[in-house]
């Protein structure tokens, strides 16, 4: 038709799409350290929705039965050189080995070097906890969808963090 411009009949990016537009901002080693474990944390959680924050120099994705940030079971929080996999009711996490970091009320996290870091029994006992101790239950089947919850056309790019 005359008169419409190419981007009036384009197709928003899916929100997969945008996600990967957000972790792509990330310098390559963060990247593919946030990828890896995202990935290994999806294949945990399957059912699970991940809904993602863009906030300038930290991307979180939380994993939650629903569209709630606060019904989050686990959540990964990205920034330059820091990945950490957070545990919501992680006050209330048993955790003899004592490796939950942080004093926030509902949640505690572990730092995550390496997405192996998630199959040490001791992390994956407090993933297991993090499950069985969330208010709503995962679905059974399906797969979860990812859910932009902040918009980051406007968030600045994620480089070494400023001195």
């Amino acid at each position: 038709m005359a008169g419409k411009s190419a981007d009036a009949t384009s197709t928003p990016p899916t929100p997969e799409a945008q996600l990967r537009g957000f972790i792509a901002k990330m310098d390559s080693k963060d990247q593919a350290l946030f990828r890896a474990v995202r990935s290994a944390v999806r294949r945990r959680l399957p059912t699970a929705n991940e809904l993602v924050y863009d906030y300038p120099g930290n991307l979180v994705i939380s994993y939650t039965p629903t569209e709630l940030g606060k019904e989050g079971i686990l959540s990964l929080a990205g920034r330059p050189g820091d990945l950490r996999l957070y545990f919501g009711n992680g006050p209330r996490l048993p955790d003899p080995k004592k490796l939950l970091m942080g004093s926030a009320g509902m949640v505690r996290y572990v730092p995550v070097e390496s997405a192996r870091r998630l199959a040490n029994p001791h992390i994956e006992a407090l993933i297991a906890g993090a499950i069985a101790r969330s208010g709503v239950p995962l679905a059974t089947k399906g797969r979860g969808a990812v859910v932009i919850k902040k918009d980051g056309a406007s968030q600045r790019p994620r480089g070494k963090p400023k001195k």
